[in-house]
């Protein structure tokens, strides 16, 4: 079944390749948003400087292969979050946390790196401090629209109900989990996790939010970190290298997550929610890497040298004979460690822990055409008609 999950999945971003998601331009008849801006919330999956300016600077080469400098993202290039913007024709999101030249006119970015939903991860951004910034950063832009009546560097009092909202977090909640207790503690946690998610959602609701777009977790156990640390017991990987009861907790939280979306529908029934299959893109992804890259190639523009190298190589920093993280070099006993591979866009992880940008842009085209979201609607499409 779950080959033939993949199979499918693999069909459906063929076709969408050929055409570029046609479907999120608005081909297919159905009637676009027109979103004035993007609020988001996550972790370093969407970070576009928020970590980079409060905790510990985002040092190059991240950022090289499209923006050519360091851009506040893990990552060598563009986040799933920026293909986002393309598809909605809306600038790139400035991080709240950023105050050096930024332009919120069309939307803030209140993830920050290492953020998780409940407090006492890895990072004090949890998800009740982002939407306390955010009921900030509305309250204030509605003040100064009152007094100055014009700022064309801030949202419009009325974008806030028009907006799209999006959500990608809780891989840290998880990871953290893995990190301090044990699989059943964390499946034990997931229950309280979503209570807190949803509170959050309840709040942005009274805040005006309509439209939310939310990605479920991703496969934790393909992440080549986990492999590299967490692998230790006996038949503990699948077939494709993943580290195999982290992707069963991943999956479960998933299964909570989608109940929960349910349950908001009922709740809140002024509001648009779109629940995204991002874990069966990415493991797709995981699982058929040289092929999938070489199809690539061959069909799409896409700027795919050859098929994607082994998913779990990564490109920049080490974890194998001494620790570098991406952006650092260290020499050991005539060894140097951390100099960043020479082709990123063959890779799928960046740096054992965050996509390459050659992979979040082949998970964007699967998600933004709405084939793996519930209801099946593109991006571009997620509001009250």
């Amino acid at each position: 079944m779950e080959s033939l999950k993949l199979c499918y999945l693999f069909g459906i971003l063929i076709i969408g390749s050929v055409g570029e998601c046609k479907a999120v331009m608005g081909d297919h008849g159905s009637k676009k948003c027109n979103f004035p801006a993007i609020f988001n919330f996550g972790d370093s999956n969407s970070d576009t400087g928020g970590r980079s300016a409060a905790i510990s600077e985002i040092t190059l080469p991240n950022g090289e292969t499209f923006f050519g400098r360091a851009s506040g993202r893990a990552c060598n290039g563009r986040l799933i979050l920026d293909f986002i913007s393309e598809a909605l024709r809306l600038p790139y999101l400035h991080a709240y946390l950023d105050s050096m030249g930024t332009n919120f006119r069309h939307g803030a970015n209140f993830a920050t790196g290492g953020s998780s939903i409940r407090p006492g991860g890895y990072s004090p951004f949890h998800l009740e401090i982002q939407l306390a910034q955010f009921k900030r950063f509305k309250s204030q832009t509605i003040a100064l629209h009152k007094q100055l009546k014009l700022n064309s560097t801030l949202p419009r009092p009325k974008d806030f109900s028009k907006a799209l909202y999006t959500i990608d977090i809780g891989q840290n909640d998880l990871a953290h989990g893995f990190q301090y207790t044990n699989e059943e503690k964390v499946i034990a946690s997931i229950p309280d996790i979503l209570k807190v998610l949803s509170g959050a959602i309840h709040e942005l609701y009274k805040e005006g939010a309509r439209s939310f777009w939310i990605h479920n977790t991703g496969p934790i156990g393909c992440l080549p970190y986990s492999v590299i640390y967490y692998q230790q017991k006996p038949r503990n990987l699948d077939r494709y290298g993943c580290v195999k009861p982290h992707n069963k907790v991943a999956q479960e939280f998933n299964r909570q997550l989608k109940d929960m979306v349910i349950k908001l529908r009922t709740h809140l029934p002024h509001a648009i929610f779109t629940y995204v299959d991002v874990y069966s893109v990415k493991y797709s992804l995981v699982s058929q890497a040289k092929e999938l890259g070489i199809k690539e190639f061959l069909i799409s523009w896409v700027t795919v040298m050859a098929g994607f190298v082994g998913p779990m190589n990564f490109c920049c920093g080490s974890y194998y004979g001494y620790h570098v993280e991406c952006g650092q070099k260290a020499v050991v006993n005539g060894t140097v460690y951390g100099i960043p591979c020479k082709h990123p866009s063959r890779h799928i992880s960046w740096d054992g822990t965050h996509y390459s940008e050659a992979a979040n842009k082949w998970v964007a085209r699967a998600i933004l055409n709405g084939s793996v979201s519930e209801p099946p609607v593109p991006v571009s499409e997620g509001c009250r008609q």
